[in-house]
């Protein structure tokens, strides 16, 4: 479906023309006619699906059609993170290029002035607020904000809000915004955490699943198994020749980032680090940097797993397998956006193989096994039952007794005969009183195929 067989404004298709929109994905195809009808919406939906889109196309609809109350604050955007709530204003900006539709940024990081300027800006009145929750709290309690003519209040990747301990803080900000409101709620996942902030916070919200709970199939997935000693090798391998693209490599901690862009320097790779230990100013010279094509590979921890659109990323690498599946998702959704091509290679030592088992279960898929660089000699065998119960060994050293080229060849597996079994549908559903159960899990333009249930009131 078209953008223009939407019911949106003149200057909002224009905007959309200029940016080159033109085909919508199917999160926005299903939530944005909801949205413009003014209910409250439950929306889940992964990264990559053009999440951002779809809701702030028919925000910056229905703000153009509203009254304009001068010096007021109209719609609040709510984000997990500082890097998130920016790119959400970027898109804003370039949305409402031939709207008179103003956006104001509210998020840590800098020092008296930029809190002086934010408590300026909300206190002359902005259109649209994109905050982070804290931040907006803060401002909140100590500003003396007006939110009295707050109209729309949209949460973008909830979960990942409260996952950060933001739950509390969402309910005492929605306490301060009138009851008559419309709320739009976006999350990748549905705990049943956020079903009790939807009882606290939602009027009879529809609910819109987009369950994308695989990797786009755009995405080549491969696998090491190694030891954890022939690591920086492998790594050292793949960029021993020139690569296309910007590269991301993942770690699950701030000091084994730290660690390894040290190393990687040292071997003459171009790397930065992304934590969040960083400053402000430090992590937005990083993402310059990183955009500009200053640097052959970003080491971040799972701090742009999610909600950060960077083009041209050719190739993910996860250092070690993520704890949880979903993250693999997450981080390897990184790459292969849009129409591009991507892949993804993960490093497993032996004390991660089952955790391989799993994500292979849950992305219905397995894992191509890439044959390690020759001059590293041969990684473990692949026996995940063996190694369940072992204590971890950290020390980065293999186990007493094992030869480096002790065990069977690492030999490249077979890809799988059976494809990965199609995505499921989504559904739209009123939801008056959503029970605590879970639901399947952001712009692509290459979609996969999706039978649509729609079951209206």
């Amino acid at each position: 479906m078209r953008f223009d067989e939407l019911d949106l404004e003149k200057e909002v298709l224009d905007g959309l023309d200029a940016m080159n929109f033109e085909e919508m994905t199917p999160i926005q195809e299903e939530t944005i006619p909801v949205i413009l009808s003014g209910k409250d919406i439950i929306a889940c939906a992964q990264t990559g699906t053009g999440k951002t889109a779809a809701f702030v196309l028919p925000l910056l609809n229905q703000l153009y059609k509203e009254e304009n109350t001068k010096n007021k604050i109209r719609a609040i955007i709510m984000a997990p993170t500082r890097e998130l709530a920016q790119q959400i204003d970027i898109q804003i900006q370039g949305f409402s290029y031939f709207l008179s539709v103003s956006s104001l940024l509210v998020c840590g990081g800098g020092d008296g002035t930029e809190w002086e300027k934010q408590k300026r800006g909300m206190k002359l009145g902005a259109d649209i607020v994109v905050a982070t929750p804290g931040r907006l709290l803060s401002h909140i309690e100590h500003s003396n904000i007006d939110l009295s003519r707050v109209k729309h209040f949209i949460l973008d990747e909830a979960d990942r809000m409260l996952d950060m301990g933001f739950y509390d803080d969402i309910v005492r900000i929605s306490k301060h915004l009138p009851l008559k409101r419309q709320t739009i709620l976006f999350s990748a996942t549905m705990p049943p955490k956020i079903r009790n902030l939807i009882r606290t916070t939602l009027n009879e919200p529809v609910e819109i699943n987009v369950a994308i709970s695989k990797p786009n199939e755009s995405i080549s997935q491969y696998v090491y198994i190694c030891y954890k000693g022939q690591k920086m090798g492998i790594i050292e391998s793949i960029f021993s020749q020139k690569r296309e693209g910007k590269s991301v490599l993942f770690c699950s901690s701030k000091s084994e980032v730290k660690e390894l862009t040290h190393l990687l320097k040292r071997r003459n790779i171009k790397a930065a680090a992304m934590h969040s230990d960083l400053e402000q100013d430090e992590r937005q010279q990083v993402m310059l940097d990183f955009e500009n094509n200053k640097l052959d590979l970003l080491v971040a921890t799972d701090i742009i797993a999610r909600g950060i659109d960077v083009n041209d990323i050719g190739l993910v690498i996860n250092y070690n397998v993520p704890r949880d599946c979903e993250d693999y998702i997450h981080r390897i959704g990184r790459t292969g956006r849009a129409d591009a091509v991507g892949e993804a290679i993960m490093l497993v030592h032996e004390e991660d193989q089952r955790q391989l088992l799993k994500i292979e279960q849950f992305i219905e898929k397995e894992i191509e096994r890439l044959p390690l660089p020759a001059e590293l000699g041969e990684g473990p065998e692949f026996t995940p039952s063996a190694h369940s119960h072992r204590r971890p060994n950290n020390s980065g050293k293999r186990p007493a007794g094992r030869d480096n080229r002790s065990g069977k060849p690492n030999r490249p597996m077979e890809r799988n005969a059976h494809q990965p079994s199609k995505h499921d549908g989504h559904t739209t559903t009123p939801m008056k009183n959503p029970a605590p159960e879970q639901a399947p899990q952001e712009q692509i333009k290459r979609e996969p195929k999706v039978l649509v249930k729609r079951t209206d009131k």
